[in-house]
């Protein structure tokens, strides 16, 4: 078996290669929100994704390169339903890098081959949603109740078409390229298939830096190595934090999680969000903390409310003091003073989720004070997770963070120790 998280061996990148006049399948994360979407005023409301891709795009236009962008658009369950369709973001993709992006609307097929034979050097062309297609995702379709000679035949049919579906693919290009790190946890036809197809499989620039810090902060992080882990469930969390207990030198822990947390060390937590079946977990990662000297912090005051309705009624209390009455929504200022405390002598610092409810205003000061800690600390900083990015950007911090991730459910799986499937499938640097 392949090793695992960082201990993956350095990929092949775009550096690498010679792309002049060969083209080059770029899969892509361009799963961007719509405003409108289905309709002809369809607009893509945040290019936050495409631009993340310039770089790489850039550069292969500067190589030469014949450039073929795939990408998903939300769940359209392999089916072509309008409203998932990627025209008008081939539209916003050529405002934001600054050249004209054509459409295509299909994935295969000889219409598409003949669009990519017509690519001269340095144009690009988007096909359309990959997802438009089941075999992408490879999911048979199936009752529950089916019995197992059904399902297997489906799956057997299923494994059919996802073969054929890539060789079509196979036959748009000469190189191929992943800079979709949002992506590349899933198993996916475009993602962990036709890079096995299709040599060389490199990565792209993107790919290469979200490889470079997050596996840095596992494999060989400058310390004190600190990450800062938020969020609603430590069920989601589990296994981040027993890997990070291996590698961090403390775990600070905030958002809804920390209240199974508290609850674990006998405090009362009212009606905060609790998980009564991860306690005994809890109190064993605690133990597990202690006898590696690994510090985890939690919460000493919290904002609490009778409801997360009533911010207006919200107050601070010790988190050892929380009455039945009320909930916990945010981290309290002595909690995110001992926190940027903490953050201030660090050398690494990973973040990935929010430490209340980022979403209202008055349960959101917890997660801006982490932000502005962790800006101020100096820190080589790794940040992930939708709402942890939003509350950076929100602050203008971005440029003040070594790293922003891309991919929340990749880099927590990443984090996790795992195999990243289209990670996995390209090319060991030589």
């Amino acid at each position: 078996m392949e090793a695992t998280g960082a201990e993956l061996p350095e990929r092949a990148t775009i550096r690498d290669i010679d792309v002049a006049g060969k083209r080059v399948f770029v899969r892509v994360d361009y799963n961007v929100p719509l405003e409108n979407a289905g309709s002809p005023g369809c607009v893509v409301t945040n290019d936050k994704r495409i631009r993340a891709t310039k770089p790489t795009i850039d550069l292969l236009v500067e190589k030469k390169a014949r450039i073929i962008l795939a990408s998903h658009l939300g769940r359209p369950d392999g089916e072509k339903k309008p409203e998932f369709s990627l025209s008008p973001v081939a539209k916003k993709a050529s405002e934001v890098l600054g050249r004209q992006v054509l459409f295509v609307n299909d994935c295969i097929g000889e219409k598409v081959q003949a669009a990519s034979r017509a690519l001269k050097d340095g144009e690009i062309l988007l096909l359309e949603n990959v997802r438009y297609y089941p075999e992408e995702e490879g999911k048979a379709k199936l009752p529950k109740d089916a019995p197992d000679d059904v399902k297997n035949a489906a799956k057997a049919e299923m494994k059919r078409k996802q073969t054929a579906f890539v060789l079509d693919l196979s036959m748009l290009c000469d190189v191929y390229v992943n800079d979709a790190f949002g992506a590349a946890h899933r198993a996916h036809a475009t993602t962990a298939l036709l890079p096995g197809l299709v040599k060389p499989a490199v990565s792209g620039l993107l790919m290469e830096a979200e490889l470079k810090y997050l596996g840095m902060a596992l494999a060989n992080p400058a310390r004190p190595f600190v990450a800062v882990l938020g969020g609603a469930k430590v069920s989601d969390k589990i296994p981040v934090i027993k890997n990070l207990l291996t590698k961090c030198d403390a775990i600070i822990i905030g958002g809804g999680m920390a209240f199974t947390f508290l609850k674990a060390m006998g405090h009362e937590v009212g009606k905060s969000l609790l998980e009564p079946d991860q306690i005994a977990l809890a109190k064993e990662l605690l133990d597990e903390a202690r006898s590696r000297g690994v510090d985890i912090l939690l919460p000493t005051d919290v904002v609490v409310a009778p409801s997360l309705s009533a911010p207006d009624q919200a107050t601070v209390v010790k988190a050892s003091a929380i009455e039945p009455g009320v909930g916990g929504f945010d981290i309290g200022p002595e909690s995110v003073a001992l926190f940027a405390g903490r953050l201030s002598a660090a050398k690494t610092v990973v973040w990935n989720g929010p430490m209340g409810v980022f979403e209202t205003p008055r349960f959101a000061e917890g997660t801006l004070g982490i932000a502005r800690a962790i800006a101020d600390s100096g820190a080589i900083s790794i940040v992930g997770g939708g709402d942890s990015v939003s509350a950076v950007s929100k602050l203008g911090l971005a440029s003040k963070m070594s790293h922003i991730s891309t991919g929340g459910g990749a880099s927590i799986e990443f984090l996790e120790g795992k195999v990243l499937p289209g990670v996995a499938a390209l090319d060991v640097r030589k």
